[in-house]
């Protein structure tokens, strides 16, 4: 190879290693939301549009659910969804992990001109989260990276302008491998991570799985369901089976629609305007919350979540202010969770 042409393959390398340097910087902090589009048509054109794309998309859509915006005052809708590539290389993981697998995209109205926009669930931190101990993070973790360019390419289509930028809160990978909650507040979530934020409702024995998993549906179906006012009564909103050891309800309430959203509004001011003034519909795809039926140790187990270890995960940009104004909400949902089951299934 001659000088210049030496020179040139340097020029190169070093420009290559800069680009990587900077996606790298770039990439330090991972929202727990991801910005993907935002729509040129009305909301209820591009929710017609998005079930569509996802439709003809490789992922499984197994529900949707139109979030209940406290004074109806903007809306706000979200899709549930799995990729069969993604989860079969989770096949052999913990049935502890399966909230990773769930993947949910939304669409919201937000800002002054009330337009339309189109977020997801970022799967690559919730891979970080729920996988960190895995022997195989490094693969689910490109599995998780694949199911979101996945989502992205699948909805690329759609009317309006492609957007890419995570959305707070953002953590570092090493924060999300090991969370337990944020700043001061992570004594409010008694320091614990996913698996200890995992409480147990109910156990019985292993044969009992599906009919354990049958009952739980009965409840809720059987639930009736509050208004606003009250966290009491819960509405199935998607079951999805993982393999034989695992199966995932999706529950959501007027209750918990409306803290969430009024929580994470009370306090910003981006895309606070007097025509909508819930900026928190773009943290809507933290719905649904979560009831898992496991296999584990020979055992039956219905679990459910510590709600505030999962309010601090999706809404910590709030503001820690926020949170104290509200200390007794993730109880209330909690206690609502286990108090009907509880009843229940005994």
């Amino acid at each position: 190879m001659n000088s210049s042409k030496q020179t040139v393959a340097r020029i190169c390398a070093i420009a290559f290693l800069s680009l990587i340097s900077s996606v790298a910087l770039a990439a330090d902090k991972y929202g727990i939301f991801e910005s993907i589009h935002q729509s040129s048509a009305d909301y209820d054109t591009t929710v017609q549009a998005v079930a569509e794309a996802l439709g003809k998309s490789a992922f499984a859509v197994h529900a949707e659910h139109e979030v209940r915006v406290p004074d109806e005052a903007q809306k706000a809708h979200v899709f549930v969804l799995t990729s069969p590539e993604y989860q079969a290389l989770a096949a052999n993981e913990s049935p502890r992990t399966v909230s990773a697998q769930v993947l949910r995209v939304a669409v919201f109205t937000w800002g002054e001109d009330l337009q339309t926009f189109v977020n997801m669930a970022n799967p690559v931190p919730h891979a970080m989260l729920f996988y960190a101990q895995s022997d195989n993070y490094d693969a689910l973790l490109a599995g998780a990276e694949s199911a979101a360019a996945g989502i992205r390419t699948a909805l690329a289509g759609l009317p309006g302008e492609a957007m890419s930028g995570p959305q707070a809160a953002e953590r570092k990978e090493k924060h999300y491998r090991k969370y337990k909650g944020d700043g001061p507040a992570r004594m409010m979530t008694k320091f614990r991570t996913f698996r200890k934020s995992q409480l147990l409702i109910h156990e019985t024995d292993e044969a009992a799985f599906d009919a354990t998993a049958a009952a739980v549906m009965k409840v809720l179906a059987d639930s009736e369901v509050s208004d606003a006012e009250e966290s009491t009564g819960w509405e199935p909103i998607v079951q999805i089976a993982f393999g034989d050891d695992a199966v995932y309800y999706g529950i959501s309430n007027p209750y918990i629609e409306d803290k969430m959203i009024r929580i994470n509004s009370r306090f910003r001011k981006d895309g606070k305007s007097q025509a909508a003034p819930y900026p928190g519909t773009d943290h809507v795809a933290a719905l649904p919350t979560e009831i898992l039926i496991i296999k584990e140790e020979g055992r039956t187990r219905v679990l459910h979540y510590g709600q505030m270890w999962r309010m601090q995960l999706y809404f910590w940009d709030s503001g820690y202010r926020a949170f104290t104004a509200n200390v007794g909400v993730p109880s209330a949902i909690a206690n609502s969770i286990e108090d009907l089951l509880a009843e229940n299934l005994d």
